[in-house]
């Protein structure tokens, strides 16, 4: 648990720098020169998210049930993942979709987690899905305080949405389909 609990610790709070002290992280940048601080950020995160994976892993060997979902919140889950997949590809794609989500990342990890934290009641599971649900809210929260930010749809806009939606919609069928169970080690179905 300890590594697990270090690894959260670690990623959200690299991913977190600019939410509590933008200037800080500007001034680190600034002095350690763009690239370095992107490599340095990068690896902090990295190292972050192994051990998240790695500790997780070892959770999942002696888990602590919290609580036992009604299977019923399944079907609610799969409801809930449906746009998590063509707004992750949406933050690439600009257009209609990107513009109207706003934060298209920050609302696939609010969707990804309620959903996940629906169907899976271990104290591992409920700590991780929480804590990025939490960070996704208060990140939405600081960015909309920051001011409006202007998403510029252009000419290509329908396209994009087009393409966002039908790669989402084929990952959403893929990992349905067997690919969660070889990435995750459980059958979503």
């Amino acid at each position: 648990m300890k590594m697990f609990l270090g690894g959260l610790l670690l990623f959200l709070g690299v991913h977190s720098i600019a939410l509590f002290n933008r200037d800080w992280r500007d001034a680190m940048a600034d002095r350690l020169g763009a690239v370095p601080w992107k490599i340095l950020y990068s690896v902090a995160s990295l190292v972050g998210f192994l051990l998240l994976l790695q500790g997780y892993g070892m959770t999942r060997a002696a888990p602590t049930v919290l609580y036992a979902p009604p299977p019923a919140l399944h079907a609610v889950a799969l409801v809930l993942m449906l746009p998590v997949f063509p707004l992750l590809f949406a933050v690439y794609l600009p257009g209609r979709l990107k513009a109207r989500a706003r934060h298209p990342m920050l609302l696939a990890t609010k969707l990804w987690a309620t959903a996940h934290l629906l169907v899976n009641g271990n104290l591992a599971d409920v700590i991780l899905f929480t804590s990025l649900l939490m960070w996704a809210v208060a990140l939405r929260i600081a960015l909309k305080r920051r001011g409006t930010q202007v998403v510029v749809i252009g000419e290509h806009a329908a396209r994009n949405d087009s393409i966002a939606i039908i790669f989402g919609l084929l990952a959403y069928g893929a990992f349905i389909a067997g690919l969660h169970a070889y990435l995750i080690g459980v059958a979503v179905l």
